[in-house]
């Protein structure tokens, strides 16, 4: 019998490294031949890449209410067709943002409330992570980081007080959430070789390796 592979989900603010961490932790796996999968919300499958497209994209007028009920339809896509069929191959799955995500951005930042993008998640989740990496940044260097970007998106184009919203609201879910949504912190301030390595020894971890 194959065994079930885990689900490792990285979430933070714009500008705290998680992509690229989660990049290099791929990398790393496969290199000791540890099959995984590194996906993304919204997005990992070819619907959920087009709805990406529509929620990121500058000329589009979206309300908070739909952008929520978007982020949900990508998310059951993604977890139907790409993060359960990977997970029961015995892959490990690596996915740069997940429902936390939902209950920072559109719960705290566009003030839907946690309990109703939960109550919305509900319905299009019946997986858990087994693992979640909260990677924890200070606001003003988060800040000098998106600065310094050569292109933006929809939400990354948000004022400083949204930004501000969404720094102070990733505390929040961590401090009420972490147990439900197997939430660690790791403070990502640091050199990213420093932080790579404290993030791949609590994958190492999860993964028993």
């Amino acid at each position: 019998m194959i065994k079930r592979g885990k689900f490792i989900v990285f979430e933070g603010p714009d500008g705290c490294g998680k992509s690229t961490i989660a990049k290099m932790i791929r990398n790393e796996l496969l290199d000791i031949e540890i099959d995984c999968v590194l996906t993304r919300e919204p997005g990992g499958t070819k619907t959920g890449e087009k709805i990406r497209d529509i929620l990121l994209n500058k000329d589009n007028i979206i309300s908070a209410s739909t952008e929520a009920l978007l982020m949900a339809s990508a998310r059951a896509q993604h977890i139907e067709e790409l993060i359960k069929p990977s997970l029961n191959l015995g892959k490990q799955v690596l996915c740069d943002r997940f429902v936390v995500s939902s209950l920072v951005y559109q719960g705290i930042g566009r003030n839907l409330g946690i309990n109703r993008v939960e109550k919305l998640n509900e319905f299009a989740v019946d997986i858990c992570p087994d693992l979640t990496i909260f990677f924890d940044l200070d606001y003003e260097t988060a800040l000098g980081r998106r600065n310094i970007r050569k292109t933006s998106d929809r939400m990354e184009d948000m004022d400083d007080d949204f930004h501000y919203k969404i720094h102070e609201g990733y505390k929040r879910i961590y401090s009420e959430y972490k147990e439900k949504y197997n939430i660690i912190r790791i403070d990502s301030s640091d050199k990213i070789e420093k932080v790579f390595c404290t993030a791949f020894d609590k994958v190492k971890e999860i993964l028993e390796v």
